[in-house]
């Protein structure tokens, strides 16, 4: 038995077809086929139920299968503790980042990071916070950034930086024309939120539920875009993250609170045991540094917009 086996049972498990597995793993069919049925020989068990239309695991082969992806995250383990030891600024790291920042956030990062750390290889998780914040305490991600504040024991964090919701409006919507507005104005408002398990989901509720807005139950958006589309079609209204507004123009406006600014914080966090940590304390520098000039041209663009506007 070796690893090389095990990958392709994984593979094989993963894509329930031979020949895909076998691109996956940059083998012939055959080859991949004769090795599985060796590894079956040498455990003495049937492995996989082969027919002409699909492959699925026997019983025991869903046993052995969920220990070889443990043997070989372990594996992978080993080898990137080695590389950790070889050099602490090199090899590969891998981040998780929740995926209501990740398309608006990455694009802006990964230029300084790989500028900063040339030797680094970034491998990127996109996935929810509970999803994210799990794999960062059993050691398969490096770091994560995530909406603060992240109640978890021995985990360190910097914040990044801080962004304002904005109220999301369809261009038909009474309020569309305002230049701003007050947390008042969600007073009985329909608003359209993430579904379970999006922070920002739990976020915009609070301040939902503190200003009597209804939340609009028969729909639940899977994302941040599925959100505008919604709100574009005047469905209701939403709470959107600043740097989620890819564009001022178009069917929906987005209109700054006054008074109290709603509003979340993202940070980068990661194991207080981490053999990296200084390296992750540079990188939160580097991304702090990326994200104030990031945040001071958001501002100005919205200080452009809003004052296009007219008065209330």
């Amino acid at each position: 038995m070796n690893l090389r086996d095990l990958r392709y049972l994984v593979a094989v498990a993963e894509h329930q077809h031979f020949g895909r597995a076998a691109e996956a793993c940059f083998v012939s069919q055959p080859t991949l086929s004769t090795q599985i049925k060796k590894l079956e020989e040498e455990l003495g068990v049937v492995l996989l139920e082969r027919t002409n239309r699909q492959v699925m695991l026997t019983p025991v082969g869903e046993r052995i299968v969920s220990q070889a992806q443990r043997v070989l995250r372990e594996v992978s383990q080993m080898v990137h503790i080695a590389e950790e030891h070889r050099d602490p600024y090199g090899g590969e790291f891998r981040l998780g980042i929740i995926p209501t920042v990740a398309p608006y956030l990455l694009p802006r990062i990964l230029g300084p990071i790989q500028k900063s750390f040339p030797k680094l290889k970034i491998q990127l998780t996109e996935g929810q916070t509970a999803v994210i914040s799990r794999l960062l305490r059993e050691g398969e991600l490096d770091a994560v950034i995530l909406a603060l504040p992240l109640e978890e024991e021995n985990l360190r964090h910097v914040p990044l930086y801080s962004e304002d919701f904005y109220f999301a409006v369809s261009k038909h919507h009474p309020k569309a024309g305002r230049k701003s507005v007050t947390l008042a104005d969600l007073d009985e408002e329909q608003v359209l939120l993430l579904e379970d398990g999006h922070c920002l989901r739990d976020q915009a509720l609070d301040i939902c539920k503190s200003h009597n807005a209804v939340e609009n139950t028969n729909f639940r958006a899977t994302s941040i875009e599925t959100l505008r589309q919604m709100v574009a079609a005047d469905v209701g209204i939403t709470l959107m993250p600043e740097l989620a507004i890819t564009t001022r123009r178009g069917p929906v406006r987005y209109l700054p609170f006054r008074g109290e600014h709603p509003h979340r914080d993202i940070g980068l966090c990661w194991r207080a045991s981490s053999t990296r940590g200084s390296l992750i304390l540079e990188m939160g520098q580097v991304l702090q540094d990326a994200m104030k000039k990031v945040m001071n041209e958001v501002t100005k663009e919205q200080t452009k917009q809003t004052a296009k506007r007219a008065p209330d």
